[in-house]
C-alpha cells in the first residue's frame, strides 16, 4: 500500500513535532512536510505533494479556514482535515464551507486520527463527535423551506437520511441512478445545504 502523504500545518512547534513523531511510526502514513501557517503551507505543497493537509483552525496570518479555501481553489487534490482545540461554530462551519474533509479536536485518540487521515485521503467526510453533534443540531433546526420539495424529492431526501445509496434509492423508487442524483442536487439547492452529509443529517430518523 502506498503511504498517505501528510502535510502538518500548526503554529505550535511542539504540536508539529509531536504529530510528526506520532504519524511517522505508521507504515501507511508519510509526513512530507510541516508548516507554521497557511502561507508556509501553500508554498510547500507544490514540492511535497501531500494527499492530506492536517490543519489547525487558529493560526497567525492565514488561519485554517482561509488556508482550506485556498487549498480547495488551488490544490483540489489535497484533502484538508482540521485538527484543533477550538470547538467553535465559526471555525467548524467556516472550515466545512471552505471545503474541509473533516473536523477533529486535539483530544482525538491516535487511532482515530490515523483512521481519519485515511478516510480523508479516500475522499470521505470525517467528523469528531463534538463536531458531528454541532452539525446535526444545525441541520435539524426547523426550516420553512422543506415545503418547497416535491413529493418525489422528499422521498429521496428521506431515503438519504436513512443511509440508502443512490443505487438503493433508484431500486426502491423504480427510477434511474441519474434521476436520483438530479433529485439530490435539487434538494440540496432548495434547502441551501452544502453536501449529502448535511442532507443525511437533516432527514435522519424522519
Amino acid at each position: 500500500m502506498t503511504p498517505v502523504r501528510v502535510l502538518i500545518v500548526d503554529d505550535q512547534v511542539l504540536m508539529r513535532q509531536g504529530l510528526s513523531k506520532l504519524l511517522e511510526i505508521e507504515d501507511d502514513i508519510e509526513v512530507v512536510g510541516t508548516a507554521a501557517d497557511g502561507a508556509d503551507a501553500l508554498a510547500l505543497i507544490p514540492d511535497c505533494r501531500p494527499a492530506v493537509a492536517l490543519v489547525d483552525a487558529r493560526m497567525p496570518g492565514m488561519d485554517g479556514v482561509a488556508l482550506i479555501a485556498e487549498l480547495t481553489a488551488r490544490f483540489p487534490g489535497v484533502a484538508a482535515l482540521v485538527l484543533t482545540t477550538f470547538d467553535e461554530d465559526d471555525y467548524l462551519f467556516g472550515a466545512i464551507r471552505a471545503g474541509a474533509r473533516g473536523y477533529l479536536l486535539k483530544d482525538t485518540s491516535p487511532d482515530e486520527l490515523v483512521a481519519a487521515i485515511h478516510k480523508a485521503a479516500r475522499g470521505e467526510t470525517v467528523l469528531g463527535s463534538a463536531a458531528a453533534a454541532r452539525l446535526m443540531a444545525d441541520v435539524r433546526r426547523p426550516s420553512t423551506v422543506d415545503g418547497s420539495l416535491t413529493a418525489r424529492e422528499l422521498e429521496v431526501a428521506r431515503l438519504v437520511g436513512a443511509g440508502a445509496t443512490n443505487a438503493e434509492i433508484a431500486a426502491a423508487l423504480f427510477i434511474t441512478e441519474g434521476t436520483v442524483k438530479n433529485h439530490v442536487s435539487a434538494v440540496l439547492r432548495k434547502l441551501g445545504l452544502r453536501d449529502r452529509v448535511r442532507l443525511a443529517l437533516r432527514f435522519s430518523g424522519r
